[in-house]
């Protein structure tokens, strides 16, 4: 953070030093009322003019040459204040550095004079000397900072930032007065600082939100297996009741439903939790490759029992990149399911990892998951990471699936800023293509621009 001056380290602007003409001017009353006394002396007393005349030339060399100590003293003092004016005191600081939110200490003019350690590493282009608007850029905050500015009056606004994820935040923006510190450039009123505490709304409205999806969510797909379980209970209770091979037969189809309301709570449940981390990059460092490996290896006896061979083609080098290790195993699990579920008839599950040639600024890494089954027909492709939506309901039911697999595909690789895209031909089966941003290039040098 970029240290601000305090008040013994940036003094005030000199002051120009008085003549010596200057100084008997203002003394000259005194000087007056001093001679008057003199000749009063002489004229009664019988002192020497001579003394006088001698004594009145000295006290005018130590009127114009002696600088006075009282008028130095209010020359420091008032410098001191209007320091204290422009730059916040150690105790301001100390105590705006103990706030657990974000914190700005800005003067009436809008120009940032202090910023918390959360402040800083929150807003990292924010730093003492510059004005407010160049650090937040938010038109509803600046426009209650010049209110504050103009009423001296405490507000709170609420908004919402859309990139790189939607954010909600709330400012309480109170103006701070200095005792005794009235100055002549400033406008009546204008406070000498202004306090801006920002804070995170998102994990609370991202909660709120989780609460209502999962109420319309589940309502509208649990809806299908509860009327079958209950139309099934009712019929082992009436006409099936002494009938122990449709006992057996409903019980299994039983058993199924069950098991795709629980599939759809795990995912919905699990869609939630990612919502809610969704604003925060993961800090991690995870090793790709060995995900990749380890997900093919899990997934294993599921292709062997549809009579599919995964074939991995990854570099043995470790691929180090940001990222939630258990986020990207789901992420990699859900696109080799897809592809060995709807893509089984080709018999082949290719799995590449490369760095793909482009912008060597902006250094990526490139999971590839191709099947050659009977592909998506390309007015699917665009909805594809959707909540509930499937290309062929009958099938996506017959194979287990909820619906929402891509859609938490889609949300993990928002939090760690990569993109998913999708090629695909009927016919010739689908490319599924996850690209997130590298911290070294496949020399395993270290990125700077990405770390």
């Amino acid at each position: 953070m970029t240290k601000t001056p305090t008040t013994l380290e940036e003094p005030a602007e000199p002051r120009p030093i008085a003549s010596p003409l200057t100084r008997l001017g203002e003394a000259r009353w005194i000087l007056i009322t001093v001679f008057c006394a003199a000749m009063v002396a002489v004229a009664f007393y019988g002192v020497p003019f001579s003394a006088v005349l001698v004594m009145m030339a000295v006290l005018g060399v130590v009127t114009g040459l002696v600088p006075r100590r009282a008028s130095s003293r209010r020359v420091k003092l008032n410098a001191q204040r209007e320091i204290r004016r422009m730059w916040p005191g150690t105790g301001m600081k100390l105590t705006v550095d103990a706030l657990p939110t974000p914190c700005i200490v800005a003067d009436g003019r809008g120009i940032t004079r202090y910023v918390n350690k959360q402040a800083h590493a929150t807003y990292e282009g924010v730093k003492p000397g510059d004005p407010l608007s160049f650090s937040l850029r938010a038109p509803s905050l600046l426009e209650a900072f010049d209110r504050v500015c103009t009423t001296g009056e405490a507000e709170r606004i609420n908004w919402i930032e859309k990139v790189p994820t939607e954010t909600w935040y709330e400012a309480h923006i109170a103006p701070i007065y200095m005792p005794g510190s009235a100055g002549q450039d400033r406008g009546p009123g204008l406070p000498d600082f202004i306090l801006v505490v920002i804070q995170d709304q998102t994990e609370n409205r991202r909660l709120e939100r989780m609460r209502t999806d999962f109420v319309a969510n589940a309502s509208h797909e649990l809806r299908t297996p509860l009327a079958s379980l209950t139309g099934f209970i009712e019929t082992l209770q009436g006409p099936a009741r002494n009938d122990p091979e449709a006992q057996d037969r409903f019980l299994a189809i039983m058993l199924d439903q069950a098991g795709r309301m629980r599939r759809l709570i795990d995912d919905i449940l699990s869609l939630s939790r990612i919502e809610l981390k969704a604003h925060v990059r993961p800090a991690g460092l995870v090793d790709l490759s060995e995900i990749i490996r380890h997900t093919a290896d899990a997934m294993s006896p599921v292709a062997a029992d549809l009579g599919v061979e995964i074939r991995v083609e990854i570099q043995n080098v470790p691929v180090r990149i940001k990222g939630d290790r258990d986020e990207l195993i789901q992420v990699t699990e859900n696109l080799i399911e897809n592809a060995l579920k709807y893509g089984h008839q080709g018999k082949f599950v290719d799995i590449g990892l490369s760095e793909p040639s482009g912008d060597p600024e902006e250094r990526a890494w490139q999971l590839s998951v191709r099947d050659y089954g009977e592909g998506i027909p390309p007015e699917h492709l665009p909805r594809l990471t959707e909540r509930f939506y499937r290309v062929d309901v009958e099938s996506s039911r017959a194979m287990k699936g909820t619906g929402l697999g891509l859609a938490i595909v889609k949300h993990i690789l928002t939090r760690h800023r990569g993109r998913l895209e999708v090629e695909s031909e009927p016919g010739k089966g689908a490319t599924f293509k996850v690209t997130l941003p590298a911290i070294e290039n496949a020399a395993g040098i270290p990125d700077q621009t990405s770390v």
